[in-house]
């Protein structure tokens, strides 16, 4: 939809296998944003990366039911799918869970591990699904505009890539979490989950030379708020890794609430506007070991889950 209309971006937290519930909102919201408002951007980091990345591309090939098509495709497709596969990713979430108790459970790095298995079928994952040969065409026709973000781990910066930049080694460096996957090189630098940076990209909507938004949706993975105190030493680890999951949001957020009151003040040119932020978060706790869960059942629900909560939103913002 063009003219007038309201203008959106979406942002999508990473969390592992907890971003099916990004995919299963998508698929709701992107036909809604086709119909009533002007889609101007996509970010993503980790799991929402690929969400994301494979959402925009859908959209501008085929249209907004061909993205919730692929959405579902690519999580059916990360689920696991033979005894083989239901067997390491049992070993995976057991094993993580027994970390969360604190059990001495030996370390392995990636890294001692023969082959890149984990990236090869990330990599293979992506090939199935998305021509990034085709980046280069679609980019000329947007916006929306896609952005996605990793960690370079030798200068300690963050780094986005966007558009026609996007490539299979940048959505696996998104996703590449150290303790799972090697680290990925690019450009003579070494790059490791964008967790670590900005999660998601959120101030590229107002800072770049592009459309700006109205209105600025994220859907948010990390649960925000906690009721009573930690204590356990499961209980203090899980917290503090939401809380890590939620710091780079909140300050890019907090930046954009600033811009915000300086619009207000008549500080800014009148390119710059007011963006009504919306958050649309996935409402049941997990534990983290559940983010490495590839279980088909425990993947339909989060999509089903993320399909109801878009709904309810929209009916909010209605």
């Amino acid at each position: 939809m063009s003219g007038h209309a309201p203008s959106v971006a979406i942002a999508c937290q990473g969390g592992g296998s907890h971003t099916a519930f990004t995919a299963g909102a998508l698929k709701r919201l992107l036909p809604a944003v086709d119909a009533n408002y002007e889609l101007v951007g996509l970010s993503g980091t980790s799991g929402g990366a690929l969400c994301a990345v494979t959402a925009w591309y859908g959209l501008l090939s085929a249209g907004p039911d061909r993205a919730a098509d692929m959405l579902d495709d690519v999580w059916c497709d990360v689920a696991a799918a033979d005894p083989g596969e239901f067997l390491v990713n049992e070993s995976l979430v057991w094993r993580s869970r027994l970390q969360q108790l604190m059990f001495p459970i030996p370390e392995v790095s990636p890294y001692a591990v023969p082959g890149n298995a984990g990236q090869d079928w990330y990599l293979d994952l992506l090939d199935r699904h998305i021509d990034f040969d085709d980046f280069d065409s679609l980019a000329a026709a947007t916006p929306p505009h896609v952005t996605i973000g990793a960690v370079d781990l030798n200068s300690g910066k963050f780094e986005t890539f966007s558009d026609d930049a996007i490539t299979p080694e940048t959505v696996l460096a998104s996703a590449a979490y150290p303790l799972l996957y090697e680290a990925v090189e690019m450009n003579d630098h070494w790059h490791w989950d964008g967790l670590f940076s900005q999660n998601p990209p959120v101030k590229e909507f107002l800072t770049s030379e592009r459309p700006k938004p109205d209105e600025l949706w994220v859907i948010q993975i990390e649960p925000q708020t906690y009721d009573g105190v930690p204590t356990s030493l499961a209980e203090i680890t899980d917290r503090r890794q939401e809380l890590s999951g939620n710091i780079s949001l909140n300050q890019e957020l907090d930046f954009i609430e600033t811009v915000n009151d300086w619009v207000r003040a008549g500080y800014l040119p009148d390119e710059y506007r007011h963006v009504e932020i919306r958050h649309l978060r996935l409402a049941r706790k997990h534990t983290p070991s559940s983010k490495v869960d590839r279980d088909p059942r425990f993947i339909e629900d989060l999509l089903e889950r993320g399909e109801r909560e878009a709904d309810d939103f929209l009916n909010r913002i209605a």
